[in-house]
């Protein structure tokens, strides 16, 4: 603690703390110069990064827009392309539509020539069956006819001889009935006369046995 009744030691501790302070200013002077110094120091380091990371983005912005105005490129070189390819796809498609059409009409007119061509010689060949049917059916209604007329005449012929054999059987019949009579009474006589023969010869074979007997020297 100073001395109060020193004045040269106030003045002297004054002096002395006024220093001391000034020392603190230039110290903290100093560090503030040291702080902005720095500061600036990473304010430029970030704006040359900035600057840096622009330029890059500039570039990348560049190269893209290159890249889009290439890809620009390409998709309408792609474009026309694919246009021409499908104009020329379309002529093609049109050329083949064309001579299809063409082929189908020739095609349609040749199946109908042929059909017509096959309607006539069917419409030909029904005539002629139809004729033909039609003469086959008076060819049968007529055979039909001298079936039954012969038939009718067979029957009448064959009724005819059938009663002639009728009429002959029966006649026969009583041929073969009076034949019998008849030969029953031949057989009938050749009996009698066969008994009248052995009657006969039996009475002159006694007869010689009785002459036999009437003669001398018999014994």
């Amino acid at each position: 603690m100073p001395d109060a009744q020193n004045p040269n030691s106030e003045l002297l501790a004054a002096q002395a703390e006024a220093r001391d302070m000034q020392r603190a200013i230039i110290a903290m002077r100093s560090e503030l110069e040291s702080t902005r110094f720095n500061h600036e120091g990473e304010i430029q380091k970030a704006v040359a990064a900035g600057r840096d990371e622009i330029g890059l983005l500039k570039a990348t912005a560049v190269n893209l827009r290159d890249t889009l105005d290439q890809a620009a490129i390409a998709k309408d070189v792609a474009v026309q392309a694919a246009k021409a390819e499908a104009a020329a796809e379309i002529v093609q498609l049109k050329a083949s539509s064309v001579a299809l059409r063409e082929q189908l009409e020739l095609a349609r007119i040749h199946s109908e020539t042929a059909v017509q061509s096959t309607q006539a010689v069917f419409t030909s060949e029904i005539s002629q069956l139809k004729a033909s049917s039609v003469a086959l059916r008076e060819q049968l209604e007529l055979a039909r006819i001298t079936s039954e007329t012969a038939v009718q005449s067979t029957q009448a012929v064959f009724t005819s001889e059938i009663s002639q054999l009728k009429a002959t059987a029966a006649a026969l019949r009583e041929q073969m009935e009076l034949a019998r009579l008849h030969a029953d009474s031949a057989i009938q006589a050749e009996r009698q006369k066969a008994r009248d023969e052995v009657a006969q010869l039996q009475a002159a074979i006694v007869a010689m046995r009785d002459t036999l007997d009437k003669k001398p020297g018999t014994p």
